[in-house]
């Protein structure tokens, strides 16, 4: 392992949705005057979305027609253009995740379109402009979603829809892990261990404008060769057995300040001198091993931000698309009925950038 004066642990525990059921989002229409929405129906009764009606494999996810949800008091509904996949919507879908919603349930995070319809005491926003959304009420796989004022922000207008699918979740996590957790420097060096998929890439963004030095790791010569077209100065395969030597030699024998490990569960294990933002199981420390690296270890999870930090994280992602410094890689875009090969997608090693679904392919 590579030596490190500056070590926290991140812990990403991906932002988990806020989504109603079927049955719940019948009964929110129910309940709402007509009088809290303002009179900019949608232009569908009904929609089609995604529904999962039992816990499973990528076969469980299922495109249904279903009745178009009405915004209420302080509520937005985006007509979705492109929607961003996560490996956190996979684990829920299983059934495994601690986060288990009531079935049945529209999957979902984060997405990009335009506002179609707002409810009542709602200033922030108006019908036609353009939004991603961080978070939803009703899950984002779906023609429209239902979110809350605070779930959606502006999308520049020099920005793909495809592009804004990617900044509710990847680009959030990463933010909050490298510089409000991590508390990432200018000058420091940071090494993004699995740089080329939507968060690392997100990361090695995040790190440049910064001011960081920033290595990057990928499994295969394409993924390598995109860490370093988004500003990745030194890159390595993370493969190569003795990558770790690799990267100890590039920084002169002093080695990295903060790593933003993405695999966890392979990578943690060996000395504990990683900072992790994603993992896809357990992993033991060696508590003796911590004591003798000084290693600072945090655990971060998005659902703990207190809403002051999280609108801070947001402001400033606006900021980054607008005077372009950082620019969401998509890698793969998948038509909505084609959600379980998203799915199947999102899980696969050697990810290059962001996976997407667009429901009017």
């Amino acid at each position: 392992m590579i030596g490190i004066t500056e070590l926290s642990l991140i812990a990403l525990s991906q932002t988990e949705p806020q989504q109603t059921t079927q049955e719940q989002t019948k009964e929110t229409q129910a309940t709402v005057p007509a009088k809290e929405t303002k009179t900019y129906p949608a232009q569908k009764q009904s929609m089609k979305a995604i529904r999962v009606h039992e816990f499973g494999g990528p076969e469980v996810l299922r495109l249904e027609e279903v009745p178009t949800p009405r915004p209420g008091r302080g509520q937005v509904l985006v007509r979705m253009h492109a929607i961003g996949v996560n490996p956190v919507e996979t684990y829920i879908r299983t059934g495994t995740y601690a986060y288990k919603p009531t079935l049945p349930y529209t999957p979902g995070n984060e997405g990009a379109g335009v506002v179609e319809e707002i409810g009542s005491d709602v200033n922030e926003v108006k019908p036609g402009d353009r939004v991603y959304t961080a978070r939803s009420v009703s899950g984002t796989y779906a023609e429209f979603a239902l979110c809350t004022t605070e779930q959606v922000h502006p999308l520049p207008a020099n920005v793909s829809f495809a592009q804004g699918a990617a900044m509710g979740t990847a680009y959030a996590t990463a933010y909050r892990g490298l510089l409000q957790r991590a508390d990432a420097k200018p000058g420091e060096t940071v090494l993004v261990h699995g740089a080329s998929g939507g968060v690392g890439t997100a990361a090695v963004q995040l790190a440049r404008a910064r001011g960081l030095r920033v290595f990057g790791t990928a499994g295969s010569d394409k993924g390598r060769k995109l860490a370093r077209e988004q500003g990745a100065q030194e890159v390595f395969d993370h493969l190569a057995p003795d990558h770790f030597e690799q990267i100890m030699k590039a920084t002169g024998g002093r080695g990295v300040d903060v790593i933003v490990e993405l695999l966890a569960n392979v990578n943690l294990g060996k000395g504990g001198r990683v900072v992790v933002i994603g993992s896809r199981g357990r992993v033991e420390i060696d508590p003796r091993d911590t004591m003798e690296r000084d290693a600072d270890i945090r655990g971060m999870g998005m659902p703990n931000t207190p809403p002051a930090e999280l609108a801070s994280i947001h402001a400033a992602l606006v900021a980054g698309l607008e005077n372009g410094t950082l620019r969401p890689v998509i890698g793969k875009e998948f038509p909505l009925a084609e959600a379980a090969q998203a799915h199947r997608a999102v899980m696969e090693p050697g990810a290059f950038g962001k996976i997407v679904l667009v429901p009017s392919m």
